[in-house]
């Protein structure tokens, strides 16, 4: 299953909080497309999608990515432009 680096969670809960206000609210990940995965804050997952939570951050994947995920760590940080960066790396072990 993802995992979340703790700065991908602190990331995650503080764009999410942003952008909307309800308890479910994550961030939902799907693709890819062209060979990027769309990554966007949404209210609550769709029918199918896997839930992956870290303290207060919930990540939504879509089903089919979720396969391509499950090895996978997730990370983030902010730019100096403030703008979010994510990063996929392979889980250790």
């Amino acid at each position: 299953m993802l995992t979340l680096t703790e700065n991908a969670t602190d990331v995650v809960t503080a764009l999410v909080a942003d952008r909307i206000d309800t308890e479910d609210a994550g961030l939902r990940i799907s693709g890819p497309t062209d060979g990027n995965f769309a990554v966007a804050a949404v209210p609550v997952g769709e029918p199918g999608d896997q839930l992956v939570e870290s303290g207060d951050a919930k990540v939504y994947i879509e089903g089919a990515t979720s396969e391509l995920l499950d090895d996978k760590v997730l990370d983030a940080q902010v730019t100096p432009e403030g703008g979010v960066q994510f990063a996929l790396a392979q889980q250790p072990g």
